[in-house]
């Protein structure tokens, strides 16, 4: 567990609602460090175990062959108490990008009927479809690649605002940014009694993959369940990543990546083990071989 305590810190402020932020500077990097949020949705536990999700979540994606930033967690005293924190390196510190999220291009397709953070599905595949920014079909494919990631570790907070571009101003040309912001996958307000009820059993196992979490994503203003989404084959070019992604998923060694995470007891990492094991089978797995049989 690396101690950020005492790395310089920068005046660079960061947005956003899930915890308190800084930007630090270690080893010539500039990182912005996420300290864990008040959880909101479990009065049992004082604080999330949200920062464990956003390094776990961009290590899988990483693995999973779609970037997404580097992570590294630690800890943090402040007032003679210690804080576990994860530091995300800043993709955009060297100044030459500039970070436009996936709602500030929707803002630019002056006929869409829908703001620019309006999550309905058909106008955000119509947005990818007449952007001008890139190439549809390799926006389309990534777009995809991470709807079906985040199926697999649960994310339920992947909206317009936190996904989106790096934009070369010099140059005016656009690459699609790493992934990021995935402190609300794999069930960061989950706390020990639950834990220990849930291992012990299938149904509430099976509902953490069939019932919730949802996608932030809607269709007919109705959140997306991923379980259904995928496994009823609603969109051609989400089985197309379906095969992608489903070669890609070595459980092995994020089993490996899961154990060597200090700050959480042998409860907790075999309920995540045994979740994303869960969610592979029941909804990529199963997606896949009904696309071999079919």
């Amino acid at each position: 567990m690396i101690d950020f305590t005492n790395c310089k810190q920068l005046k660079k402020a960061y947005g956003g609602a899930n915890g308190n932020k800084l930007s630090i500077v270690r080893n010539g990097k500039v990182y912005m460090l996420k300290f864990p949020a008040y959880a909101k949705r479990n009065p049992n536990i004082t604080y999330t175990n949200s920062c464990v999700s956003e390094y776990l979540g961009s290590h899988i994606f990483n693995m999973l062959g779609v970037k997404a930033q580097n992570t590294i967690l630690g800890k943090y005293y402040f007032n003679g108490k210690e804080k576990n924190v994860v530091a995300c390196e800043d993709f955009t510190s060297d100044n030459s990008y500039t970070f436009l999220d996936f709602a500030s291009i929707k803002n630019k397709i002056i006929d869409s009927n829908s703001n620019g953070y309006g999550t309905e599905l058909k106008d955000v595949l119509q947005v990818i479809e007449s952007q001008n920014v890139m190439e549809s079909k390799i926006l389309l494919n990534f777009f995809w690649d991470m709807f079906v990631i985040d199926a697999f570790v649960g994310n339920w907070d992947r909206h317009n605002g936190n996904w989106g571009f790096l934009y070369d101003g010099k140059k005016d040309t656009m690459t699609i940014a790493p992934v990021f912001d995935l402190g609300s996958s794999l069930f960061p307000q989950i706390d020990e009694s639950i834990i220990a009820t849930v291992l012990k059993s299938k149904a509430e196992m099976n509902k953490r993959v069939t019932d919730f979490p949802t996608s932030a994503l809607l269709i007919d203003n109705k959140r997306i369940n991923y379980y259904s989404f995928i496994t009823e084959h609603m969109s051609k070019d989400c089985d197309a990543a379906i095969k992608r992604i489903a070669k890609r998923i070595n459980m092995d060694e994020i089993n490996k990546l899961i154990d060597s995470i200090e700050i959480i007891d042998n409860n907790h990492k075999a309920f995540l083990k045994q979740i994303l094991k869960l969610r592979k089978t029941m909804i990529i797995d199963k997606a896949l071989n009904d696309l071999k049989s079919n």
